[in-house]
């Protein structure tokens, strides 16, 4: 058997007339994320951790920003295909823990809802998925209500199918 961690990261801006998305599932909010897709700093965090832990290219090489075709994607689908990498290579979650930085909303009422969401789409088990929200206590673009970010860490088991 084969463990492979993979770390993730991103953070897009919080802007006026865009849907606040995170892990797939829409958030009450008078701001979104912008992004070429639909900004969700989550998913591409998770993405990115999975590829990374893969060996494999970043999202930004797979889904770049210059490709028409990818304006506007939900990012669950860019997560459906890094699935599929990963599922092609061999491998499967055993855990993912992502950490959330946000000032506002509050994700209590939501954590739930975004775990079995990703845990649906990823194939795996609820307890397999863990998410934390943490604010940057007033610092920074994100602690000024300006934007979001995420870090992502992943474990994954196979055998490597290369």
């Amino acid at each position: 058997m084969d463990f492979r961690v993979g770390i993730g990261y991103d953070i897009h801006r919080l802007v006026k007339n865009r849907k606040l998305i995170l892990g797939g599932v829409p958030i009450p909010y008078e701001k979104g994320l912008s992004g070429h897709s639909d900004g969700d700093v989550l998913i591409h965090a998770i993405s990115d951790a999975i590829l990374g832990a893969l060996g494999e290219k970043d999202i930004g090489e797979y889904f770049p920003s210059t490709e028409p075709k990818y304006k506007g994607i939900e990012s669950s689908k860019i997560l459906l295909k890094v699935k599929k990498i990963m599922q092609d290579l061999g491998f499967e979650i055993v855990n993912l823990d992502a950490v959330i930085i946000i000032e506002e909303p509050k994700l209590v009422p939501f954590k739930i809802k975004i775990r079995k969401n990703l845990a649906d789409i990823l194939g795996t088990h609820l307890n397999s998925i863990n998410i934390k929200a943490k604010t940057n206590e007033g610092l920074d673009a994100v602690g000024e209500k300006n934007a979001v970010s995420c870090w992502v860490v992943v474990l994954l088991k196979g055998k490597e199918k290369r």
